[in-house]
This record gives structure tokens, sequence and C-alpha cells, in this order.
């Protein structure tokens, strides 16, 4: 019996390696798939899927995992991206529906709905540490898949820069938190504040330190309180109570907003 030959990977061929190799075997399309936002307790959950190009136009200038990049190379390697990416999609699940569904099941739903959004059907799937099911075609959850993939690299700065922005703009109308600054996740300055004012309604008041601070004695709900909370109304946003919204199915990227130095990165204590 015959056993199909290796899949070598190069690894001169550094974040492209693996997509490359995929690529030598018959998958020319390659889709990776990554998340910014799982360890924020406030703001949405945002995924994002993309399918780069075979071969040197592909290839991007300081493209790597978004954490690694300042926020101005971010913006930079955003616009990369949307301009030479076969496909791309961005996903928003807002804080109420992680609240609802909990955010393990919301952030493989928006992978798997990136993933589907794509204009250019991949024919094999990257995702960054958790394997998405439901595709039809082969994939890999590969375990820091944005320092390995470029594809995958890319789906992570696409759904950073995006995030980014949201919160940005949530700074305008909930100014007491620092949104801009920490993007919602857990700091000093935010816990500061959440025991100040208490949550306002873009928490997530299934996280247990929102909750502490909520009147719960520290119970987390499953589902969102009716009524306002915090010092400012409920921020209104296009199909934000609605559910899951796509927000960039391979459109043009919205004008660049200075969101200024991350203070904390992905992985922030639930």
């Amino acid at each position: 019996m015959l056993t199909p030959p290796r899949t070598v990977v190069r690894r001169e061929a550094g974040l492209y390696a693996l997509e490359r190799a995929l690529q030598r075997r018959g998958f020319r399309h390659v889709a990776g798939a990554d998340e910014a936002g799982r360890g924020a307790c406030a703001g949405p959950l945002v995924a994002a899927a993309a399918v780069l190009p075979e071969g040197r136009r592909g290839e991007i200038e300081g493209l790597a995992d978004s954490k690694l990049l300042t926020p101005a190379s971010r913006e930079r390697v955003y616009a990369e991206v949307v301009d030479r990416a076969l496909a791309y999609a961005v996903v928003v699940i807002p804080a109420e529906e992680v609240d609802a569904r909990g955010l393990h099941v919301c952030n493989l739903a928006a992978m798997r709905r990136a993933l589907a959004s794509l204009t250019t059907r991949p024919e094999y799937v990257l995702t960054d540490g958790f394997g998405v099911d439901g595709l039809g075609v082969p994939g890999l959850a590969v375990w820091k898949g944005d320092r390995v993939a470029a594809c995958v690299a890319a789906a992570s700065v696409l759904a950073k820069v995006t995030r980014d922005r949201i919160m940005v703009e949530m700074d305008e109308v909930f100014p007491a938190y620092g949104f801009a600054e920490h993007k919602g996740y857990i700091t000093p300055e935010h816990s500061a504040a959440l025991r100040e004012h208490g949550p306002c309604r873009e928490h997530r008041f299934s996280y247990v330190n929102v909750a502490a601070v909520s009147g719960r004695d520290g119970r987390p709900p499953r589902a969102r309180r009716p009524g306002g909370y915090g010092p400012e109304e409920p921020m209104e946003r296009s199909g934000a109570s609605g559910g899951t919204v796509g927000v960039a199915l391979g459109e043009q990227p919205r004008p660049q907003t200075p969101v200024g130095e991350d203070v904390a990165m992905e992985g922030g204590v639930r």
C-alpha cells in the first residue's frame, strides 16, 4: 500500500511556511481565522477570517501577530490585508450576546460565520487555538496560530483593529471608563472605574469582576439585566441589540481612527 508523500514545512519560509506547504499539496486557498477580545470584560468579541493570495502578493511587510504590533503598525498592516486579500470577513458579537450564550460558544460561532462569509471559498482552514467544525473543508487548529501562519496573523490584525476602533468610539459615549486606552481589558484603571461608577451596558455581566460590582454579590448572570447602567446612556450601534453583526465582507476599510497604545493585551482575567 502506497503512503502519501510527507508535507514538508520549510522553516526558511517563516510565517508563510505552513500555507506554502499546504499550497504545494494542492490547497490553493488557505483561510485563517482569529478573534480579538476574549479576555476583555467590556465591549464586543470580534472574529475575522482572511484568504491571502499565493506568491509574493500575499506577502505583507510587517505582518505578525496583532498583539506584537504597535497601533500604527497594525493600521498599516490592516490596510495592506484589506487591499491584498482574496477575501476577508469580520464578525462582531456584542457583549449582551456573549453574556447570553457564553464566551466559548460565541467565539466558535463568530469564527465559523466569518469563514462561511468569505467570498472565496477556502480549501483548507487554519484557526488560532480552537478547531472549528461544520465548514465542509479540512482544517487545523494551530497553537499560537497568529505567530505561525500568515493568514491567521492577517485575521488577527483585522479583528483587533476593528475592535480597537469600536472601543475608541465607545469611549466617546462612556468616557468614565477609559475604553480608548485599555480597550475593555482588566487593568487597575478599569477596575477602579468599575468600582466608582459601576458597569455600563457595554460591560459583560457574565464576567465575575463585573458581576461583583453590579450588585449581584459576585453571581454572574447568564443573561443581561434590563435597564441602563453606569454614568452615561447606552451606546447605540446598528444591530447591537439584534445579535451577531457582520461588519466587513470585502468592503473598503473605515477611516483610520487613532487608537493609542494598548495598555493590556489579550488574555485578561475572567
